[in-house]
């Protein structure tokens, strides 16, 4: 049996963020993995669906400048060039990844984590054979999440997809149907919509991006609906099935809506199966998310970070906990861990960014909430770009910035300046000290911060 300091369960952004701290420190650190180093964001989530968006971002500046009748064109994409390009990319960073955690002196293990109890814990090959056995001081788990499904929507992964199969399709289908309206749901029918595919989403929730602001979710239905997408909301599925080879999916009041294949996008579900949280002396909660208290230790010497905690499903939070977590581990931390302001996204030809609490979160706490916006036709370098549709609306809280959303093209690229206005304050007689360039995007935020403001 080997000891270590710290042994991580799980490669993905947290596991690999909390194993370099670690080792980079002084820590002996032993990190398990079974599948991909880098997890499901680096290899077949996040960073594979914005290569294939950034490969069709061009048909939505030619868009708006067809619209605003300056220029004309055309962009044709090669399916399976761009496949290879994904894959050689992806590929690479999970190497150098595993490369360079090993050379900041981690010890990488290849299979599945078990924990056996609170300080130990059994690496299993595919067999389920155990191949090591190690000690630890701390144990973090940091295992990830996978699809989930509801009962009568699982993949049959031949004309029913999860996310995994849509991304390695060999050939765009030429009609698609998605269920879920979420980040995943919304990104596949950007690109497989820019790609020539009929796409409809269907959603249960009475909006499409059904965790975000309902004004952005209001004109992003509106403004995805002109670019062909047909979508149901307020639908609820009942069954969704392969038959002929093509998918057919039953909503709740009869009908029937059948296409070449069908996304189910529905959400994530933790991977704590087996992974001997109990022995650990650590619970799941009904959903088998790892319950944590307020340190992310899900019992005295056992931290549980990212999505298997159920928090904040995504990457940069799950690094941002490993983080914490790695400098409790150190001795630098001893405070409860705050996340501050989440910052999120959903990428394609339109984007969604949000920092913080949206308008109906900030009614359920209680007290007074205001907004104030701004349209980002009125911003130069929005109509620079060819299409200027979309807002930026701020959420007030008893008279502080409890939130910023903004809904158009590019506005992912606002998220880190929104976070810092939120975290510092900027308003009111503080606008002042935080200087916009010119001419930017970013002053939409400022227009928005500066605007009005009307109860919520």
């Amino acid at each position: 049996m080997e000891g270590f300091d710290v042994v991580i369960i799980g490669a993905g952004p947290g596991g690999s963020k909390a194993a370099k701290i670690l080792a980079s420190s002084g820590k002996s650190v032993a990190l398990i993995e079974d599948t991909h180093w880098g997890g499901v964001c680096l290899n077949c989530g996040c960073i594979p669906t914005k290569l294939l968006l950034g490969a069709v971002a061009p048909k939505g500046l030619l868009r708006g400048l067809e619209r605003q009748r300056v220029g004309t064109g055309s962009l044709s994409v090669d399916y399976a060039a761009l496949q290879k390009r994904v894959q050689r990319f992806t590929g690479a960073s999970s190497q150098a990844l595993a490369k360079g955690l090993t050379q900041a002196g981690v010890r990488l293990f290849n299979g599945r984590g078990v924990c056996r109890d609170a300080r130990h814990v059994d690496v299993l090959d595919a067999e389920g054979s155990v191949t090591a056995s190690l000690a630890a001081g701390y144990i973090i788990l940091a295992t990830g999440s996978r699809p989930a499904a509801f009962p009568g929507l699982e993949p049959d992964h031949d004309a029913v997809l999860d996310s995994t199969d849509l991304l390695n399709t060999p050939s765009p289908p030429q009609s698609l149907l998605i269920v879920g309206a979420g980040a995943i749901g919304l990104e596949m029918a950007d690109f497989f919509g820019a790609m020539g595919c009929a796409v409809t989403v269907v959603e249960a929730a009475p909006q499409l991006a059904p965790t975000e602001d309902s004004d952005v979710a209001q004109e992003l239905e509106k403004l995805l609906r002109k670019t062909g997408l047909t979508s149901l909301v307020g639908v609820r599925a009942s069954s969704l099935v392969s038959r002929n080879d093509q998918a057919v999916l039953t909503l709740e009041d009869g009908r029937e809506l059948t296409a070449d294949k069908a996304l189910v996008a529905v959400g994530r579900k933790p991977n704590t199966d087996g992974l001997g949280v109990k022995a650990a002396g650590g619970s799941l909660d009904r959903r088998g998310y790892i319950q944590t208290d307020d340190w992310l230790r899900a019992a005295p010497t056992v931290y549980a970070i990212g999505d298997v905690n159920g928090r904040t499903l995504l990457a940069h939070a799950a690094e941002h906990q490993a983080v914490h977590v790695a400098r409790q581990i150190l001795g630098l931390e001893s405070g409860a861990y705050e996340s501050g302001p989440v910052p999120s996204c959903i990428y394609g030809s339109l984007e969604v960014m949000r920092v913080g609490q949206t308008a109906r979160e900030a009614r359920a706490a209680g007290g007074e909430v205001a907004v104030s916006r701004a349209p980002l036709i009125a911003n130069a370098i929005a109509q620079a770009g060819g299409d200027p549709a979309g807002f930026i609306k701020v959420v007030w809280h008893e008279g502080r910035m409890a939130g910023i959303a903004a809904l158009g093209h590019h506005v992912s690229h606002l998220v880190t300046a929104a976070q810092l206005l939120v975290l510092g304050q900027y308003h009111g007689d503080r606008m002042h000290q935080f200087m916009f360039a010119h001419p930017t995007l970013d002053e939409a935020l400022a227009a928005a911060i500066t605007a009005p403001r009307e109860s919520a």
